[in-house]
């Protein structure tokens, strides 16, 4: 594998982008059923048109092998990052590119001023694991509702 940078999301990988996020949510474990490609792209423009919007992804050889959609979130203690979307390439899933990628994130929120990274992902799913495996906590008292 050749080495990895991590780069903002700009314009111009938006498409490979979309096409890295379909080809990992479609898949297992999340088995995810889009309408069309235009769907999720319009998902990736509209984060990539709020004022709010921090994304980064992972190159590897020229490719997108890892991706993080998310925005600067307010909070009393200043700014988190709050990760909408975080996966990396099916195929290059458990060779410790999403750990490279967790901490070069971190390492790039606290330059620009935010102090902490905030997700929801599925619990017991693989990405659980994951991201506690990589210093994360589950806030057990905290409840995600939906209306």
């Amino acid at each position: 594998m050749e080495e990895l940078v991590l780069l903002k999301v700009n314009k111009h990988i938006i498409g490979e982008c979309v096409d890295l996020f379909l080809d990992t949510f479609t898949k297992e474990p999340w088995n995810d059923v889009y309408e069309s490609r235009e769907q999720v792209m319009n998902i990736f423009n509209n984060h990539f048109n709020n004022n709010y919007f921090v994304g980064y992804a992972a190159m590897s050889g020229g490719k997108v092998v890892a991706l993080s959609l998310g925005m600067k979130k307010p909070w009393i203690a200043g700014l988190e990052y709050y990760i909408d979307e975080f996966c990396v390439s099916y195929k290059m899933q458990r060779k410790g590119i999403g750990s490279w990628f967790i901490k070069a994130i971190e390492e790039d929120i606290r330059e620009q001023g935010m102090n902490g990274i905030i997700l929801i992902t599925k619990k017991d799913y693989p990405s659980q694991k994951f991201y506690e495996k990589n210093g994360f906590k589950a806030f057990g008292e905290l409840v995600v509702l939906g209306k």
